[in-house]
C-alpha cells in the first residue's frame, strides 16, 4: 500500500493483492473534456464486455440483423393475410430503419443501400450490411470485424416494440376521451349575467 500524488491528488494503491475482487482504472488527460471522452468511451466498452459475458453470443453488425429479421418478416406476413399482414410489414419496415440511417450516415444512398441489401440478405448472405468505415455494403459484416451482442439486438427490438405498443394505448386512450366543453369568452360570460340579472 503507497499514497502517490497524481496531478494535484492524493491516491492510496494498493498492488499485488492476490486475486482481486475489483480494480481502478486511473485515467489521466489534458483537460477534463479529454477525460469525460475517454471515461465515457472505457464505460463503453465495459457494458460491452458485461453484456458478452451475460450471454456469449454474437452478431454481424452494420444492419444485418435488422435486414435479416425484415425480409422473414415479410416472408411470414405473406401467410398472414388482413390487418395483421399490414402491421408485420409495418414492423419489417421499421427494421429496416437502422440500415438505412448508418447508409445516410456514411454518405451512402439510404434507399439503393436498402435495396442492395435485400437483394444479397435473399440470396442467403445473412450477415450481409452497411460497412460505414469504408462507405460500402460489405457481404460478410464477420469479416470487416462489425460485431453487435445479441443480448443488447434482443433488448432494442423489444424496447422499441413495447414503445410502439405504449404510444398506441396512449392513442386509444385519447380518441376515447370525451370532448371538452368550449370554454365561454368574456362576451358568453357576460350575456350569461345579463339573462340571471333579467330573470331575477
Amino acid at each position: 500500500m503507497e499514497e502517490r500524488k497524481i496531478g494535484e491528488d492524493k491516491m492510496v494503491f494498493i498492488e499485488g493483492a492476490k486475486n482481486p475482487r475489483s480494480v481502478t482504472i486511473l485515467i489521466r488527460g489534458a483537460n477534463d473534456m479529454l477525460l469525460d471522452e475517454a471515461e465515457r468511451n472505457l464505460n463503453d466498452v465495459l457494458h460491452g464486455l458485461r453484456n458478452i459475458m451475460r450471454e456469449p453470443k454474437i452478431l454481424g453488425g452494420g444492419g444485418a440483423p435488422e435486414i435479416e429479421l425484415a425480409l422473414r418478416l415479410r416472408e411470414f406476413a405473406a401467410t398472414v393475410g388482413g390487418k395483421e399482414q399490414l402491421a408485420i410489414e409495418a414492423f419489417a419496415d421499421a427494421l429496416e430503419t437502422i440500415p438505412s440511417v448508418l447508409a445516410e450516415s456514411a454518405g451512402m444512398d439510404p434507399l439503393d443501400t436498402v435495396m442492395q441489401l435485400r437483394s444479397l440478405h435473399s440470396k442467403g448472405l445473412k450477415f450481409a450490411g452497411v460497412d460505414v468505415l469504408n462507405g460500402k455494403i460489405a457481404d460478410d459484416m464477420i469479416s470487416v470485424n462489425v460485431y453487435e451482442p445479441l443480448v443488447v439486438k434482443k433488448q432494442v427490438i423489444k424496447g422499441a416494440a413495447e414503445a410502439a405498443i405504449a404510444l398506441l394505448k396512449i392513442d386509444d386512450l385519447i380518441a376515447a376521451a370525451p370532448p371538452k366543453k368550449e370554454e365561454k369568452g368574456k362576451e358568453g360570460e357576460e350575456k350569461e349575467k345579463e339573462k340571471s340579472s333579467s330573470i331575477s
